[in-house]
């Protein structure tokens, strides 16, 4: 793998170089053109300091075509120019998206340009100097933004520990190691099963991993890795048998889009060795199959196997990993304990420029069996998602003009053959503030309704939603059987959402909108390649289209089922015979 890497980040220098601007006069002067937006940005992602590992790793590696090119040190020297001019005077960076001044996404280009530095220190080449000395440059002018700055999600905490920790080595104060014991104070968001506060398995959790396993080793604190195996542990159950990597309950922006394992190479390649562990290095085996280029600036895995050189060679043994299994997480958690104590917090539900998490810790099922993967959820809009082969059922949805949108399952139980799922609503009524709470300006000729005391007004007529859903095994697939009773008369409607690759040979269609249709009846067959499922339950209860607050994935095709309260629902879901079942990887 590692010459692969090699090769594909030489390919990556061919890349990037002419997208250098190369005008004196340009702003951009120095730095390369994103492709997707048309501007040069100084981040760890579509940045000039990603294209900027990608030309140092080549220019010290012997092993590259680059190896010691003068012209590409030139455009190297360049790069660190135009980082530094873009460089804020706080000593922060805008990565071009919504954060601006932004010491969290500063310190993902400390991380990866610390690195870099760090590899090109090694080379005995003076030509390197300058550019050695403006990079060197850049890091010590983040170091106040480091002291001082926060984040506002839960993986940047780990994150500026990183690059704390970086800085503290290159720079030696005492007061970056300090300022990050003050994140680690606030102790480590994850649970006993291995889950993260925000769920990412497609990003922020392979972030989080990476950037606590940098600031173990450099702040010398190896307890640091104890959470991270905990959830390279857990990951071994959340990858479909493609490399797809399970995101259908994401808390980011990762939510049901196509994620592999390539982030979490170095995770697993580094704790493989570290703890000399077979899964790990079968994992690390399974990720290293995604690595299509050595990464972004934060994670560049060829950086890190240029200065960590064991990494180069796959670990001696690497076990087979589970095909067949069947697993709950986070079944045992507490989470209804740790939800009871935010009164106490003082915070009242409500925080700034970020969200609280409250779905940490639901559980989350996982069904494995050969090239079948199922995952039943909670609190999400989606309560089941399926790949079967080629085929990709991407959610199984539940949507009401109840609380208008979707229903998210609250409760997980297991049952001999499948699980029951149950998801409730409550909506109810105020009534008038009393005379003797009501503000000054009820008796001016203008009331504010947002200035009246609306805590203080008594519920009333209050109407409880409940909706279950329960999955049971069969020989040949899935049954689902969804149930709902009160208030009567509520137009639901179950949603099917299907990979746009697919197509629907059988089933009582009818247009709903691009790809979208109504499902009256009939066996519903969607056929993938050499693979299909077939559907049967349709029902059209009434004509809606779609649900209010309800919006369906785009990219894809959508059966809608509709139903009016009350409902008795059975669908059964068969599969195509399978050809992999007990294979290993």
């Amino acid at each position: 793998m590692y010459k692969q890497l090699v090769d594909s980040n030489d390919r990556a220098v061919e890349a990037g170089l002419p997208r250098q601007v190369l005008d004196p006069q340009s702003r951009y002067y120095g730095g390369t053109i994103d492709p997707y937006t048309g501007v040069s940005w100084v981040n760890h992602t579509t940045g000039t300091p990603t294209e900027m590992c990608y030309w140092g790793a080549a220019l010290a590696n012997p092993d590259s075509a680059y190896y010691r090119d003068e012209q590409l040190l030139s455009r190297l020297l360049l790069a660190t120019e135009f980082v530094l001019r873009m460089q804020h005077a706080d000593g922060t960076i805008s990565p071009g998206w919504t954060n601006y001044h932004s010491p969290p996404d500063t310190a993902f280009v400390i991380v990866g340009y610390a690195q870099l530095y760090q590899l090109l220190s090694r080379q005995d080449w003076a030509l390197l100097q300058p550019v050695l000395d403006n990079m060197r440059l850049f890091l010590e002018r983040t170091i106040p933004a480091m002291l001082t700055g926060g984040g506002h999600t839960p993986n940047h905490r780990w994150v500026i520990c990183a690059a704390l920790g970086y800085l503290h080595e290159l720079f030696g104060l005492e007061e970056l190691s300090l300022r990050a014991d003050q994140w680690l104070a606030e102790g480590m968001d994850i649970t006993p099963d291995g889950e993260w506060t925000e769920r990412s398995n497609g990003i922020y959790s392979a972030v989080s991993d990476i950037m606590l396993i940098h600031a173990a080793r450099l702040l010398g604190r190896p307890q640091l890795l104890d959470p991270v195996r905990l959830n390279l542990r857990m990951m071994v159950y959340l990858v479909h048998p493609s490399g797809e990597v399970v995101t259908d309950y994401s808390g980011r922006q990762d939510l049901g889009v196509y994620h592999d394992l390539s982030p979490y190479y170095l995770p697993y390649a580094i704790l493989a060795r570290l703890d000399n562990d077979e899964i790990f290095a079968g994992m690390a085996e399974w990720a290293g199959q995604s690595l299509s280029n050595p990464g972004v600036c934060s994670v560049n895995v060829l950086v890190r196997m240029l200065l960590e050189p064991e990494l180069q060679q796959p670990p001696a043994v690497a076990s087979a990993l589970p095909v067949n299994y069947e697993t709950v997480l986070n079944g045992d958690f507490l989470r209804n304990d740790y939800l009871l104590g935010m009164e106490a917090t003082g915070h009242y539900g409500r925080i700034s420029h970020s969200r609280l998490h409250t779905d940490f810790g639901a559980p989350v099922a996982r069904y494995r069996d050969g090239d079948t993967s199922m995952t039943l959820i909670t609190e999400t809009p989606s309560f089941l998602a399926l790949r079967h082969g080629s085929v990709r059922l991407l959610a199984v949805q539940l949507a009401s003009y109840f609380n208008p949108g979707y229903v998210p399952m609250q409760e997980m139980t297991r049952l001999p053959d499948g699980y029951r799922l149950a998801g409730e609503q409550k909506k109810g009524y105020y009534g008038p503030v009393e005379a003797a709470q009501l503000p000054k300006t009820s008796g001016s000729p203008v009331s504010p309704w947002y200035l009246l005391p609306h805590q203080s007004r008594l519920l009333t007529h209050e109407q409880i939603f409940r909706a279950e859903a329960q999955v049971q095994r069969t020989d040949s697939g899935w049954t689902l059987h969804l149930h709902a009773e009160e208030p009567a008369e509520v137009m639901t409607q179950l949603s099917f959402i299907f990979g746009k690759e697919g197509s629907f040979t059988s089933g009582e269609l009818q247009p709903a909108g691009d790809d979208c249709y109504l499902w009256s009846g009939g066996r519903l067959r969607y056929t993938c390649g050499e693979d299909w499922i077939e559907l049967t339950g349709g029902e059209l209860g009434h004509l809606a289209t779609t649900v209010r607050e309800a919006r369906l994935q785009d990219n894809c095709k959508a059966v809608l089922v509709n139903m009016m309260t009350p409902f008795d629902k059975t669908v059964t879901i068969t599969l195509s015979p399978s050809l992999s079942k007990g294979q290993t990887l």
